[in-house]
């Protein structure tokens, strides 16, 4: 009897013990840390950006300004601009307050910006009718220059150790310091 307690204990033990293995093995899959500064980096090569509506109206967008917004798991940037054209009789100056989502994109191996949402667009001294029409168009030119915009490109030496463990990124956490990639099983094929 005493025997089969021993056993029964020592069956138990171990099994408490390789769950406790398989729960060290879990929190310490392996990740990918983007921060701020790389991402920043990445944007002030892709700016400034023109863009255009019709030939009425331009805007000229300098880098976007980073926030990270880590309760929302997004993004946000303040985008200083210039607006020109036919349509304004002078150059203003303004400022897109916006926010986004991010996704990984396999084909190029990339963060990406999505899920766009302005929040405001700001004009200092603008007449209330040139007002309008930038409130009408300004929105969808924003989003046209940072819809899936790369904030950051993966090498293929970051992802050589996930890639041997069959993992790929999965998740996109927005954190205090920047950005974690974490990784999932890739599908069976």
């Amino acid at each position: 009897m005493q025997r089969r307690q021993l056993l029964h204990a020592a069956t138990r033990l171990a099994l408490l013990g390789g769950g406790a293995f398989m729960l060290q093995q879990a929190q310490a899959q392996p990740s990918y840390t983007v921060t701020a500064e790389q991402m920043r980096e990445a944007l002030a090569k892709k700016f400034p950006r023109r863009y255009k509506a019709g030939g009425f109206l331009a805007l000229d967008m300098q880098a976007p300004a980073l926030r990270l917004l880590p309760k929302e798991n997004r993004l946000g940037a303040d985008i200083q601009l210039e607006a020109s054209g036919p349509a304004l009789p002078d150059r203003h100056a303004g400022v897109f307050d916006l926010d986004f989502a991010l996704r990984y994109e396999a084909s190029d191996q990339s963060i990406r910006a999505h899920q766009l949402k302005v929040n405001t667009l700001r004009f200092s001294g603008m007449p209330p009718r040139q007002a309008e029409l930038l409130t009408a168009y300004g929105p969808v030119l924003a989003e046209q220059a940072l819809r899936d915009v790369v904030l950051h490109q993966l090498r293929p030496q970051d992802l050589m150790l996930a890639d041997g463990l069959g993992l790929e990124p999965g998740t996109i956490t927005v954190t205090a310091r920047g950005l974690v990639v974490g990784f999932v099983n890739k599908p069976a094929r």
